[in-house]
């Protein structure tokens, strides 16, 4: 399975981005998906994840915010970004679960896309 994940760029506070991650080589419906965070020096941190059954998580950082979707037919996993803040400035990453459990864990993923840069300006 590969994901490649794109949409990233900058952006003024306030604004909003689309993140997209393809994936291809195989049917990622039946997987868990989510999307993580890393800003340098820091920890990857779980920003929301999408469950086969259509389950939803969002980190509290970004609830309101964002929002997590997925098109299983285009096999392709989204992130809508509003009201950005220089806070949320990270590489932002996907990933996908066959365990499909505990999906706010990198722990419990499988498959990883390279990163995105999200940059929001103050």
């Amino acid at each position: 399975v590969q994901l490649q994940a794109s949409g990233g760029g900058l952006v003024q506070a306030g604004g909003s981005l689309r993140l997209s991650c393809a994936a291809s080589g195989r049917t990622l419906r039946n997987y868990g998906m989510g999307w993580f965070r890393q800003a340098p020096g820091k920890e990857r941190e779980f920003v929301a994840a999408f469950g086969s059954d259509g389950s939803t998580w969002h980190a509290d950082s970004v609830k309101g915010r964002f929002t997590i979707s997925r098109d299983n037919d285009k096999n392709t996993l989204y992130l809508q970004m509003n009201n950005l803040k220089p806070e949320d400035t990270s590489v932002y990453s996907c990933a996908a679960s066959a365990r499909g459990i505990w999906l706010n864990d990198p722990r419990n993923y499988d498959y990883w896309g390279q990163g995105t840069q999200v940059t929001v300006s103050s």
